[in-house]
Order: C-alpha cells, then structure tokens, then sequence
C-alpha cells in the first residue's frame, strides 16, 4: 500500500494535488462534479481588496500545448470572497484551503492577507507578486527581489498563517527572488505563474486578445516550470509547490523529484474538469510502477542521484 500524504508548511495534505488558483473558480463550482475532499487542497481565485471586472475582451487566446489568457483578475473583491464565497466552500470542501491574494501596493497586500488569515477555513495564504506596483510605475513586485521581499515582509507582519510567494517566471534570476522573500519570512515558494505570450489573428493582422499579451499557460510550459523549481529548490529550505504544466501523475511525481512538496494543477482544469481527481486516482499506480512507497520521501530525490 503506498502513501500518498505529504506535510505542507504544518499542514497534512491526503495527497499533493491542488487546483491551481485562476483555473477552479472558488472551488464550489466544481462541486457538482465531483466530491472536493479528494483534493490535497483548494487554490483559490486570486482575490484583491476591490472588485475587479478585469481586462476588455477577448480575453484567451489558444495556442499549441496551452492557452493565452489576460482575465485581469476578475474577482468580487475580498469582503464578498469572505461573506459570500467562503461560507459556499465550507459547505462541500472539509479541508484548509489556499488563499491566493493579489495587490497593487504593499499595503493592499497586507490588509487582504489579515482579513484572509482570520477566516477559519484558510490554512494557506499564498502571495501573487505579478501584480503591478502602482507605485513604481507598473513594474510587477515579482521581478525585483527587494520588491517581492517588502511583500513577503508585510503579510508575514499581518498574518499568523503561512505564506507562500508565487512567482513570476518572466524574470531573469528567480532563485535570487525566490531567497529574498524566505530572508523576508516567507514559509514558502509557488511557482512558477504563467509565462508571458501573445497571438497575432491573420486575417486581422493584430493580436487576438485585446490586451495584446497574455499568461501562456498549459502542458507546453513544463520544462520550464521544473528547472525553476530545481533552481529554487536549491537556493532555498522552504517547502515549494510547484506548478506550470502539470496534466498526470508521472507529471506530479517529476515535480517532486525536482523539488515540489505539493503541486498545483492549472490549465488541464479548464481543458477537463476531472483532471486533478483522474490524477490523484492515477498516483498510485504510478508510484508502484517507479517502486515509490512514500511519495514524501520522493521531494527533491533528483538533486541527489
């Protein structure tokens, strides 16, 4: 029999399978589907402190091995999450879920993350630094290491729960970024976000989505989502969840091998609504097949021959 459970910043998860945030909705949607209590955990829909309608449309993009999308995190902000959202998980998922909160400022960041921390069925909250600082002319928090660090420095300041930094993977040294939230406190690393693509229509002549680029995401960006948690693995002694990809179990397990505890699912969601559970089916036989007994025991195995 082997075992599937992994530790998770003091959490224990079943398994290591998360829907990823942007691509599960606050996950009572997919209720009528399936029964969520098979799932590690929950990602949530990324949150800000105003509701945001988002980006004009047309708004995704496909594309071979993925999607482009520039949703622009359409959210009803973090009060209505609260009263509203929250309370419809809490009816058909029994387990903590992952909070995932963006921001335009540190301050914004903070003030999400306080009022997320206190609600009971929050076990997580995990940071998404490709937001835009506002305050310093539209540069993303997560591709400068100090940027990112006064993030991670503020939300460990307001919140008592752990804190996991997403990062971008439109940077140039994100093992530096990475270190520099865990010297600002943070508990853990996700990455990696979508990588930035575009479309051009032909018979238009002009890009397909109305904000010109978008998030590429889907199987495609794998390779590129494992050497960054390799990397980060190897800079930092946090826990990371690992994300950018991931469609089946052997895609699960190389992602702990380089050194995910946990891992998100993303894309495959929107593609087939039964991923994440036809993956956690699936875990075990893989495991039998690679002679794995305990999938924690696997985390980072790669890095050591």
């Amino acid at each position: 029999m082997v075992d599937t459970s992994v530790a998770l910043a003091g959490l224990r998860l079943d398994n290591p399978v998360i829907p990823a945030s942007g691509t599960f909705g606050f996950g009572h949607e997919f209720a009528e589907l399936y029964d969520l209590d098979v799932l590690g955990s929950i990602s949530l829909k990324g949150t800000t402190r105003e509701p945001r309608f988002g980006n004009p449309l047309p708004r995704i993009a496909e594309c071979e091995g993925g999607l482009i999308n520039s949703v622009g995190l359409q959210n009803p902000g973090v009060r209505a999450v609260i009263d509203e959202e929250l309370p419809k998980l809490a009816r058909v998922f029994h387990k903590p879920a992952i909070a995932n909160i963006s921001g335009f400022s540190v301050d914004e960041y903070a003030e999400c993350a306080a009022l997320l921390d206190a609600r009971p069925e929050i076990g997580i909250l995990e940071i998404n630094v490709s937001c835009p600082n506002v305050h310093a002319g539209g540069m993303a928090f997560g591709t400068c290491p100090e940027n990112a660090a006064a993030v991670a420095r503020a939300v460990k300041a307001a919140a008592k729960k752990p804190v996991f930094i997403k990062l971008s993977p439109n940077v140039t040294d994100i093992a530096a970024i990475a270190a520099a939230c865990v010297d600002a406190g943070a508990d853990g690393i996700s990455l990696i976000n979508t990588l930035l693509g575009m479309r051009i229509d032909l018979k238009r002549r002009a890009p397909v989505i109305a904000n010109r680029m978008g998030g590429f995401s889907g199987r495609a960006i794998l390779p590129v989502a494992l050497r960054m948690v390799w990397q980060v693995y190897e800079a930092v002694d946090v826990p990371i969840m690992g994300l950018g990809g991931v469609a089946t179990a052997e895609d699960v397990i190389e992602m702990m091998l380089a050194g995910a505890t946990a891992v998100q699912v993303g894309a495959e969601n929107l593609v087939n609504p039964w991923a994440c559970p036809e993956i956690i089916a699936a875990l075990p036989r893989a495991m039998e097949q690679y002679g794995i007994t305990r999938l924690e025991d696997i985390i980072g195995g790669a890095h050591h021959g």
